[in-house]
């Protein structure tokens, strides 16, 4: 297993049988698709290690509360998902649910009050030259609109 291949929800389930709960080791290993020398490896990661660190932390400080628990959850909700969206049977209705849910869980729609723009598109730059925040100006632009009769 090449080191940098290991997910969040696998350091989560370490974190979780190292604090006494969660699958047996035979199990974690099964459900992973991982080896005991992948493990092993693993054990060199300082990136993972602190992960599953942080992660038993949070078990230990907090207890596996429900949101802890959601959160596992919705780690394997998202493989379904994906693979929904991607199922040829399923409706484009359910699809567009699907992705509008992701983009919302995953905390990229657009902010309260930002302006998403017309449906044209356009994009929003800003340049702070100044020396503070206070001193930088908006500029709006927005393509110019093509007359197709012309």
């Amino acid at each position: 297993m090449d080191n940098s291949k290991w997910s969040d929800k696998l350091a989560f389930d370490i974190a979780l049988r190292l604090e006494g709960s969660g699958d047996e080791l035979n199990d974690l290993l099964d459900k992973h698709h991982i080896t005991t020398a992948d493990l092993l490896a693993l054990n060199g990661d300082s990136v993972f290690l602190k992960q599953v660190a942080n992660y038993r932390e949070e078990i230990h400080e907090r207890g596996l509360t429900f949101r802890l628990k959601a959160r596992a959850q919705a780690e394997e909700l998202l493989l379904t998902s994906w693979k929904l969206i991607h199922a040829p049977e399923v409706s484009p209705t359910v699809k567009a649910d699907l992705i509008k849910s992701t983009v919302k869980w995953a905390g990229l729609e657009p902010k309260d009050g930002a302006q998403t723009g017309d449906a044209g598109g356009g994009v929003k730059i800003t340049i702070n030259l100044g020396a503070s925040e206070s001193s930088a100006k908006l500029i709006d632009a927005y393509p110019a609109r093509l007359d197709s009769s012309a």
